[in-house]
């Protein structure tokens, strides 16, 4: 056969027999978890198609690109079915989205020759062998075809990939839009399906009648849209709280507490004036501690990029100062309905934003929450994704991402409560640094101009920031499918060795990453006056319209502000890391928005108005009063705490990604000899450049128990900031030296003065814990969208912490030798706690604790996983009942192997002794560690596998001299003849 570059070549590629993990395991959840038993068979074949490849390429690229020899067979132009009854199902991204897998094939080829980038276009092919009913088929093809991400493929082979896009019109003018009544407002937000409400709706059309005198453009209702979502400007937390009650006394006192912090900080006039919002009482606790001097290395700037502090480094021997950055996100909204890429851009939005403050990512934790994952499918709500498929899937994206990028995963961990059923949590945090010398931060000035530099813009993400405001429904799946994007971390990577050369960034006045808003966002929020050229935006395909090119969040991208002379340099530096760079906009005098597309302009918006974020809010508040939950012990006896899933072991789920990624890592997921004992906490080094050394490293920790937050958000939330804290002292962290940063996902509040009294608790109980502990949060990130019809997500107020240490000093949990006395340091009160963990750090520092747990769940439970990982023994000594074992006498203690016996003060005790028999004894409750951990890893080992499962053997080969019958007249060569189906075989050169 022989075919010219323009015809489209196509190849099919599956794993051997033995190697098909992926099929394997998918078939044996479709037939144990969906019910179809008439599947027997299930083989996953990748289908290529190529256009613009010669033949002579191809035949190169099929071994090298399109497979690996070693696992794959290869068949073109079509394969042979198998003999028994089957289905052949095909299913390929949705127009628009982009796909890794095709576009990296065609970048690889290209690569080979040289020349022009070719057509490729994928499709994964499902061969279900067997005698499927109908109803069978159809809920396969539901489980397997999302289709927010996806549809269902044609087998047919097209005759070209070139697709044909239709000239988009100009954008539309709102005529008689100023003179619509209120009814007809209401009409119109509903047919545009827009986030924001009647109310900013009606003040928009105010703005225009009264201060433009003309109608909008569809394009300025988009962008303003998008500027005044709850993502983008936090219009939830920006509310103005106008009525308070208050039952709860704890809650009152901390409101009170409150009030006079807005006085110390403002002043007593300026505080009567200042607004109540759940944003000053988020912000208000690191503006007390500033005011009172206690924040020395904070990094302060009129860039928002991430949190900042200074550090001193050792780095060679010389002190340098760096700037250690640190950012939390979320994706909870995406990763809802379209599992994998919702987490991949969860991690890469997170990275973009450290990034684009000029510092090296070198560190992610990921955080997440959800349903049960162990029960059957069956129970799955209609209109939802099955619990298991979002996060087994999400774990794929997540770890795909940051194994691609490069970034190591240092810790990972996942929350369980039904109420997470009506919305994911899916919420990473990374953590960067750069010398502080290598970042340029100045005002945008008149003439300055702005490169978009990276991906190209696609219709993927639109919608994304207005989304994930809204609450969800049964429709949800089926509607929403533009507003998620797939990530492309290979393109990312390049923007990340961009940055770190000091000669590009000290180029840069200022940064935007593309996250949520897109152009109208990133480059709308770099200067107060803006010229945008839409039409030097350039695109991933040919169609867009300008308000598409104004919003689309297609990611990868950068937006940067640089003097109009260094415009040549800076081009030329990203074009040698295969970056396209160009220039799009330019810094302007008037403190205006105006963005032209095609000739026409389609938006032009004062700053300021944009800067109002709609209407005024308003809203009440009640917090009813609480009976506090009693401490005590949830389970009876050891082997019931072990094998219980809120205990459970997530090492399935933790070795899905790399926490070894850059070799800089200081503390590993799991330790000890078996590697079974959790880190609660993750260290790394500072990421120096290759050649230099150090010992500079930060610690990283999270705490956050939905259970908890839902019996009382206040003291769960006061909790959170606690145990976060408690985990980096355990670490082997200054307590003094302490940072944070806050996450909050909550129902949605509506107008039900209850609902917005969960978050003022919440966010109440954390100011306390910062103001107690001298721990300010420097940031943080809101959402507000956690229902579903009536189901909504628990309170949710995750704190991570992190503090600078050196690499020398970190402490790993799991016991390390028998015979060394188990202490316990606590306190009732708050000045306990800070007085205990000042006792716990001297001991560390010199250099007589071994091993350190903070306790979160139960001291039964830290004491069976620090004996994990060494089979070490523990013998309690102190006498104590179950509620003392199985619960937390105080506030998040830490469980600590000490060398020897010390004195010690206020509510720190010896406990007990670890012993070399590999039992744990608390009382008359005694278990060996070995049942203990079968039976904690027991829990999850269906969904998140530790054991390889049973496979076929691998088929033999065998090896012939003929030619190959895919090209006319190729010399001979091996042929490797591996069977397909039964009875077929297929060639591989």
């Amino acid at each position: 056969m022989s075919e010219t570059v323009n015809q489209v070549t196509r190849c099919f590629v599956h794993k051997r027999p033995g190697f098909d993990v992926e099929a394997q395991a998918l078939c044996r959840d479709l037939r144990e978890q969906l019910g179809a038993a008439g599947l027997e068979r299930l083989t996953i074949v990748n289908r290529y198609d190529m256009e613009g490849v010669p033949p002579e390429v191809y035949r190169q690229a099929r071994g090298t690109v399109f497979s690996e020899p070693q696992v794959d067979a290869v068949y073109d132009g079509d394969f042979p079915r198998p003999e028994g009854p089957h289905t052949l199902l095909a299913v390929e991204a949705l127009p628009g989205q982009f796909d890794q897998r095709a576009d990296s094939a065609a970048q690889c080829v290209q690569l080979m020759t040289g020349g022009e980038r070719p057509l490729v276009a994928y499709a994964k092919v499902y061969v279900l062998e067997g005698e499927l009913a109908p109803e069978e088929l159809e809920k396969i093809k539901g489980y397997l075809i999302n289709p927010v991400e996806c549809r269902e493929a044609s087998l047919d082979k097209p005759d070209t990939l070139e697709r044909a896009y239709a000239a988009p019109p100009m954008v539309e003018t709102l005529n008689g839009f100023t003179e619509l009544d209120r009814e007809e407002l209401s009409a119109l937000l509903d047919r545009l399906g827009l986030a924001m409400d009647l109310d900013d709706l009606s003040f928009l059309q105010n703005y225009f009648r009264d201060w433009e005198r003309r109608d909008p453009t569809i394009t300025e209702v988009r962008v303003v849209d998008t500027y005044w979502s709850d993502h983008c400007r936090h219009t939830t937390f920006s509310t103005h709280l106008k009525h308070v009650e208050i039952g709860d006394p704890a809650v009152q006192a901390a409101y009170e507490r409150y009030l006079a912090a807005r006085v110390e900080v403002y002043g007593e006039e300026k505080a009567k004036k200042r607004p109540q919002t759940l944003m000053d009482i988020a912000t208000i606790g690191t503006k007390v501690l500033k005011k009172r001097g206690l924040l020395p290395e904070l990094d302060e700037s009129e860039e928002i990029n991430a949190c900042s502090i200074h550090v001193t480094a050792g780095v060679d021997g010389e002190e340098q100062d760096w700037l250690l950055m640190f950012k939390n996100e979320t994706h909870n909204h995406p990763t809802e309905i379209e599992p994998f890429g919702g987490a991949a851009t969860c991690i890469g939005g997170c990275i973009r934003d450290p990034l684009s403050g000029r510092a090296y990512v070198h560190q992610a934790m990921r955080v997440t929450g959800g349903g049960d994952p162990t029960v059957p499918l069956s129970e799955t709500l209609e209109g939802k994704l099955p619990q298991r498929k979002i996060a087994q899937t999400a774990a794929a994206g997540y770890s795909s991402y940051g194994n691609q990028i490069g970034l190591a995963t240092g810790h990972v961990a996942e929350l369980y409560h039904p109420g997470y059923i009506a919305k994911r949590l899916e919420c990473g945090a990374v953590v960067a640094a750069a010398p502080a010398s290598h970042v340029r931060r100045e005002r945008p000035a008149p003439g300055d101009v702005v490169i978009l530099l990276g991906g190209r813009t696609g219709r993927d993400g639109i919608g994304g920031a207005t989304g994930s405001s809204k609450s969800h429904n049964k429709k949800s799946l089926a509607t929403m499918a533009s507003e998620v994007q797939k990530g492309n971390a290979p393109e990312e990577r390049k923007l990340q060795r961009l940055f770190r050369d000091e000669n590009v960034t000290r180029m840069i006045k200022r940064c935007n990453d593309f996250g949520a808003g897109g152009v109208s966002v990133a480059i709308g929020e770099l200067a107060d006056g803006l010229s945008i050229d839409l039409d030097a935006v350039r695109k991933k395909y040919e169609g867009l319209d300008g308000t598409e090119l104004a919003i689309s969040e297609s990611q990868e991208r950068m937006a940067v502000v640089i003097a109009a002379e260094d415009e040549e340099q800076f081009i030329a530096m990203a074009q040698a890391e295969n970056l396209e760079a160009y220039r799009v906009a330019v810094v302007t005098e008037s403190p205006r928005m105006v963005m032209t597309w095609r000739g026409q302009t389609i938006a032009d918006l004062s700053r300021e108005f944009l800067n109002t974020n709609g209407a005024v809010k308003r809203a009440k508040v009640s917090v009813p009063e609480r009976a506090y939950p009693v401490v005590g012990h949830e389970f009876a006896d050891l082997r019931e705490m072990a094998a219980s899933l809120k205990c459970a072991s997530r090492r399935g789920l933790v070795e899905r990604f790399d926490g070894s990624i850059g070799a800089g890592s200081v503390l590993m997921p799991f330790g000890g000899k078996t590697q079974t004992t959790p880190a609660q906490a993750m260290a790394a080094l500072l990421p120096t450049m290759p050649g230099e050394e150090t010992d500079q490293a930060s610690v990283m920790a999270w705490g956050c128990d939905p259970d908890a937050l839902s019996a009382d958000p206040y003291n769960g939330a006061y909790d959170a900031v606690t145990v976060s804290i408690a985990k980096l002292v355990a670490a082997g962290a200054d307590p003094a030296a302490v940072y944070l940063t806050i996450q909050e996902f909550f129902e949605k509040l509506r107008d039900e003065p209850v609902r917005w009294g969960k978050p003022f608790a919440a966010l109440l109980g954390a100011l306390d814990a910062q103001l107690d502990y001298g721990a300010a949060a420097i940031g943080g990130k809101d959402s507000m969208s956690g229902s579903f019809l009536d189901r909504d997500v628990p309170p949710t107020l995750i704190s991570f912490a992190i503090a600078p240490v050196k690499a020398g000093e970190v402490l790993s949990p799991e016991f390390k030798e028998a015979g060394h006395p188990v202490y316990l340091f606590g306190g009732e009160t708050t000045g306990e706690i800070n007085f205990s963990w000042g006792q716990f750090h001297k001991l560390a520092q010199s250099g007589k604790v071994k091993a350190a747990w903070a306790v979160e769940n139960s001291i039964a439970e830290g004491v069976m996983k620090m004996s994990f990982g060494n089979r070490i023994g523990f013998a309690a000594e102190k006498e104590g009942n179950a509620a003392f074992w199985m619960g937390r006498p105080w506030p998040c203690p830490i469980l600590a192997e000490l060398t020897e016996d010390v004195k010690v003060y206020c509510k720190a005790a010896r406990i007990g002794v670890t012993t070399a028999e590999p039992v744990i004894t608390m009382g008359e409750d005694s278990a060996p560690i070995d049942e203990l951990l079968k039976l904690n890893e027991g829990v999850l080992e269906e969904v998140y596998p530790t054991r390889a499962g049973t496979s076929d053997p691998v088929e033999a080969v065998t090896w012939d001299r003929r030619s190959p019958a895919v090209f006319d007249g190729e010399i001979a060569r091996p042929r490797v003849v591996i069977p397909v189906f039964p009875g077929t075989n297929c060639e591989y050169d």
